[in-house]
C-alpha cells in the first residue's frame, strides 16, 4: 500500500466486542494502530470510532482491504469511510463582500496549518479579487440576481466539477444556495454563520444581538443543508461582551470569532475528524496528525 497513514470512520449500533473485532481485523492485516478514538451515544445506542493506522510494511491493496473490511462491516451494520491520506483535498471558497474569513483561510493554507489545495475563489462580486490574486488563487466573478440564480449555480457547479473540488467553504457568501445545489454536495459544504446558532438566524444578527442586549456573541460553522442555518454543527465559539458594545463593535469582535471557528471546522473536515449522524456532527479531537 502506497499511503502510510489510513483513517477509518465507523458508526454502527452499539454492541459488545466491537473494539476487539475492529482492532483484531486491522492487526490481522498487518496494520499498527496509531490512535483509536471512540464515542458511544447511549441515548440512541450508537457507536462511533475514528481509527488511524500505520500501513507501513503491509502488503494488502486498497481494494482488498475494503473488500475484506466489508465482510466485517456488513453483518454489524457499519456505516464507514476510509481515507488513505495520499492526496490533499481540493477546496473552493465562496465569498461576497467580507474579506476576513477569506484572507484567514488563504493565509493558514499558505502557512501549512490547513493541509489542502485551494483551487479557486468564487464570488458574486469583484471586491475580493485582489486578495485571491495576492495568494495566486484563481478568482471567478459570477454575479447573480433573482432571475439568473439557477444559471449562476450551474456555472458554479461546472467549475467545482471541472476542478474536482472536494470541499466547498462558504466564507461569508451572502447567498442562499438552492436545495438542488446543496444536495449535489452532501456534507461537503461548510458555512460560517455569524451568530451562536440557534440564536439570531438569518441576516444581520449583530444588530438583533445589540437590540437584545446580549452578553455573549459567537459564531457557528456547520454543514449546509436544505434547512437554512440548521445543518450539523461542527464548531462553535463565543466571546463575552458588555452593554457598551455597539452593533459595529459586536461585528468587529464577531469577525475574530468567525475566523477561528471556520478555520477549525475546515481543519476537522480535512483531517477526517467528523462523522455525521442524523443532524448531529460527532467531532473527534485532533490526535497528533
Amino acid at each position: 500500500m502506497d499511503s502510510q497513514v489510513v483513517t477509518f470512520l465507523i458508526s454502527c449500533p452499539d454492541n459488545k466486542g466491537l473494539v476487539a473485532k475492529i482492532t483484531n481485523f486491522f492487526y490481522s492485516k498487518g496494520f499498527n494502530i496509531l490512535s483509536c478514538q471512540q464515542y458511544v451515544n447511549a441515548i440512541e445506542n450508537m457507536y462511533f470510532m475514528r481509527i488511524r493506522l500505520n500501513a507501513e510494511g503491509t502488503k494488502i491493496s486498497k481494494s482488498d482491504l475494503e473488500t475484506k473490511f466489508l465482510e466485517l462491516a456488513k453483518p454489524l451494520g457499519f456505516k464507514w469511510s476510509v481515507n488513505y491520506g495520499d492526496k490533499k483535498l481540493n477546496v473552493a471558497i465562496l465569498v461576497s463582500h467580507a474579506s476576513h474569513c477569506l484572507y484567514d483561510i488563504l493565509e493558514r493554507q499558505r502557512e501549512g496549518d490547513l493541509d489542502c489545495t485551494v483551487k479557486m475563489v468564487i464570488s458574486n462580486h469583484e471586491k475580493l479579487r485582489p486578495i485571491a490574486e495576492m495568494f495566486n488563487v484563481p478568482y471567478y466573478y459570477l454575479p447573480v440576481t433573482k432571475d439568473t440564480k439557477e444559471k449562476q449555480e450551474e456555472e458554479i457547479i461546472n467549475l467545482l466539477n471541472d476542478n474536482k473540488v472536494d470541499l466547498i467553504v462558504m466564507a461569508r457568501y451572502m447567498q442562499i444556495l438552492s436545495s438542488s445545489f446543496i444536495n449535489k454536495f452532501p456534507e461537503k459544504i461548510i458555512n460560517i454563520h455569524h451568530s451562536f446558532l440557534p440564536a439570531f438566524q438569518g441576516a444581520n444578527p449583530y444588530k438583533r444581538a445589540y437590540e437584545r442586549g446580549v452578553k455573549l456573541i459567537g459564531a457557528t460553522a456547520h454543514y449546509a443543508t436544505e434547512d437554512l442555518d440548521e445543518g450539523p454543527i461542527i464548531e462553535q465559539a463565543v466571546e463575552r461582551v458588555t452593554h457598551d458594545c455597539t452593533p459595529q463593535t459586536l461585528k468587529r469582535i464577531g469577525a475574530d470569532v468567525e475566523r477561528l471557528v471556520l478555520a477549525k471546522a475546515i481543519k476537522c473536515h480535512i483531517q477526517n475528524q467528523i462523522i455525521v449522524s442524523k443532524n448531529r456532527a460527532v467531532v473527534f479531537p485532533e490526535s497528533g496528525e
